[in-house]
């Protein structure tokens, strides 16, 4: 899934609502409307001897059929009325809220220059618009700015418009990107001369938007994707002026559970193709100065095995999981890459996660993980090595944009809960750090009118969860502050305690927030993320259960107040507390959820459905379709009372289909006793990530916000 001149709004609202929790409120009294119901269609799932109704099957038709499937958007956009009806109250709240968040923003703005190949590369902002620009200057900052894409120009007339994956050829006359204008992360490359500004005729359409540049400049390498499962499927070799269609296949991926990927070594040396699954991947390379090569094997792949591969001069690093659980430093000479060849640089750590590393000329720089917060590893040629220190108890750091190989420089990134973004250039020699730019929040925001912290709650077998917190100073510990409670959980992601500015709009009305590092992610290392995947998978949903209840014992809010938030594989998340463990919240917030998993896990004609089966398991085998049975939202719901809940999704949604979350909506309606309230909101132009402009997502935390204060009777 990231700026105050306050507004006479805000003003009022901090005034009157600075601790809002000495007083009790009473809920919004919510309109008397009725709700969709959706049409009852019997459909039978037969499999493993086990006969499951799915009444809302039916759903899937504008996903079959496209726009011909009217009934399916008849159904959304009803649901969308009612969403509007009962929410229609706190529409000038809404408003309210958007232009307080839009207000913090800096819109005139650009990014820290990065430099690659004798260019500094940025891109800019400007007052009222959604997009930006991408700009360079060459050799200085002084030196005349070139414009390469005025992507605020280029998205006139579209809903939705994304130009990523920009990559210059290497003698920086050529500008190649990637443009989505219906949000299925279907890109088209196009080509630009930087020379002449044009665009060249070779669009190459249903790609991952990204090219590998060869030494000659006139060949590129992309990512070709099948059309309807969305997998990456081809890795091909484009000639400039050539007809895409005669694009020669230089890797087909046979294992639809993989993705794959093209990219060139910092060091500008080799093509590099990845085959990436959960568990096991592989890497083949040529050499950047020969693309009429054919690709080998840096090392075959090896169940259970993943590596990465990092060239520097003489030899490469590899980063690997072989026999090391928490991942070891490997070296190899260039001659002999397959893992036999390996020499061990930095031995596996029981404590300590190794994430990943960027490699310069003179250093090697790694990211590790110790006990859920990261950290930043410097080793030098001559062998010595050391840490950059960070002095918040909960933080965020990461290694930035670092392009150029014979940099001495470090660009990284760091925030917090209380600490906007802040981008630094670390002197890898002296040891010396410069800020180059702190985001900026308008209206004089103080961190030190917050306070952030980390607690760790029990989980049912004993694991310790750790939960970082951050709220407005003097909150009284006396359950009865509204508290928003995060968490993710699945894939070894990992969720970092980051600065948010629009987040400032609950914390100013007494909200507290908190992330959960529930079993799922890899904040405390690969054993975290496998005990919370496949068949442990419920350890991920009891965590969050058991950080709820510890904020409720530790009294930073009550059963009354506190609500959960997750979306995608965290909007699973949402699905199976509130199955499991309804009377803990008054409200969920679930976007963009993926709670239909045995449906979906079972239909590879479903986007990445097969991409997934080493995370969830595949339901076509008897364990794995009882187990995800078992927690399902969707299979679980029950003629039982449930919270108040606001679930999101997106008509083109390209991860999580939107059918998923309007069928759980649809028999949640149909099957739940309660009066409380449900509302989906169906975007209906864009997909898994929300709007494209920078803007226009305030609107959808507006909405959220607004349902949260609604059932804290915080009106304005």
């Amino acid at each position: 899934m990231k700026l105050i001149l306050p507004s006479l709004v805000l003003l009022s609202a901090i005034s009157a609502c600075n601790n809002p929790q000495k007083k009790e409120m009473e809920p919004m009294k919510w309109p008397d409307a009725k709700a969709p119901i959706a049409e009852i269609i019997p459909h039978n799932r037969i499999i493993h001897g086990d006969t499951v109704a799915d009444n809302y099957y039916w759903m899937i038709d504008y996903f079959k059929k496209g726009p011909d499937s009217t009934k399916v958007v008849d159904y959304l956009k009803a649901e969308n009325s009612y969403l509007d009806t009962m929410m229609k109250s706190t529409d000038a709240f809404q408003a309210d809220l958007f232009k307080e968040m839009k207000g913090r923003i800096k819109e005139k703005d650009e990014s820290v220059p990065v430099l690659k190949n004798g260019y500094f590369y940025y891109t800019k902002t400007e007052d009222g618009k959604q997009y930006f620009k991408y700009c360079r200057k060459k050799g200085s900052l002084t030196a005349r700015e070139e414009v390469l894409l005025d992507v605020d120009e280029m998205a006139k007339g579209h809903a939705y418009y994304s130009a990523s994956g920009f990559s210059i050829s290497p003698d920086n006359k050529l500008l190649a990107f990637g443009v989505d204008k219906v949000s299925r992360r279907q890109y088209t490359i196009n080509i630009k001369n930087l020379e002449t500004g044009e665009i060249y005729k070779d669009a190459i359409t249903n790609t991952q938007g990204a090219v590998a540049w060869a030494n000659d400049n006139k060949t590129f390498f992309y990512t070709s994707k099948n059309p309807v499962t969305l997998l990456s499927e081809k890795i091909k070799k484009h000639q400039l002026g050539a007809d895409a269609k005669t694009d020669v296949v230089v890797y087909d991926e046979k294992d639809n559970t993989n993705y794959i990927g093209v990219g060139k070594s910092k060091n500008d040396k080799y093509i590099f193709i990845s085959s990436t699954g959960t568990l096991t991947n592989e890497f083949r390379m040529i050499d950047a100065d020969h693309p009429e090569s054919a690709f080998k094997v840096f090392s075959p792949r090896s169940k259970d095995v993943l590596y990465d591969v990092l060239p520097v001069d003489g030899k490469f690093y590899i980063t690997t999981n072989w026999n090391a659980k928490n991942f070891r430093l490997m070296e190899c000479p260039l001659n002999n890459t397959s893992k036999e060849n390996w020499k061990e640089v930095i031995p596996n750590r029981n404590e300590v996660l190794l994430e990943s590393g960027e490699e310069f000329k003179d250093f090697l720089v790694l990211s590790e993980r110790k006990n859920g917060l990261r950290e930043i590893h410097v080793l030098k040629n001559d062998g010595s090595d050391y840490y950059l220190k960070f002095d918040e108890p909960v933080y965020a750091a990461g290694i930035g944009a670092n392009p150029e190989y014979n940099s001495k420089t470090l660009r990284y990134s760091y925030t917090s809960l209380v600490t906007p973004s802040s981008t630094y250039d670390y002197d890898l020699e002296k040891k010396d750090k410069k800020l180059m730019k702190q985001q900026e929040v308008l209206g004089g925001y103080d961190a030190k009118d917050y306070v952030s912290e980390r607690v760790f709650a029990t989980a049912k077998d004993g694991t310790k969860i750790p939960i970082a917190l951050v709220y407005k100073k003097g909150l009284d510990k006396n359950g009865k502050a509204p508290l928003l409670l995060y968490a993710y959980g699945s894939y070894g992601s990992s969720t970092d305690a980051t600065f948010s500015s629009p987040r400032l709009s609950l914390l100013n009305r007494g909200f507290v927030f908190a992330i959960a590092n529930i079993r799922g992610g890899e904040e405390m290392g690969r054993q975290w993320y496998e005990d919370g995947k496949l068949m442990k998978k419920k350890n991920t949903f009891t965590d969050f259960i058991s950080a709820g209840e510890y904020l409720v014992d530790q009294k930073f809010t009550s059963k009354n107040h506190l609500y959960a938030h997750g979306g995608s594989a965290g909007g699973l998340l949402m699905g199976a507390v509130a199955n499991m463990a309804p009377d803990l919240w008054n409200g969920i917030i679930a976007d963009v959820p993926f709670v239909d998993v045995v449906n979906t896990m079972l239909d590879e004609s479903i986007p990445l459905t097969t991409n997934e089966f080493d995370e969830w398991g595949n339901p076509k085998k008897k364990d794995a379709y009882d187990y995800m049975k078992s927690y399902s939202p969707y299979e679980n719901v029950e003629k039982k009372a449930y919270p108040n809940m606001l679930v999101t999704t997106g008509l083109h949604d390209s991860q999580v289909q939107y059918f998923e979350p309007a069928k759980w909506v649809a028999k949640l309606r149909a099957t739940k006793i309660d009066k409380n309230v449900l509302l989906l909101k169906t975007n209906m132009e864009f997909g898994h990530g929300g709007a494209s402009g920078r803007f226009d997502y305030l609107k959808d935390v507006s909405l959220r916000w607004a349902f949260l204060c609604a059932l804290e009777g915080i009106e304005k």
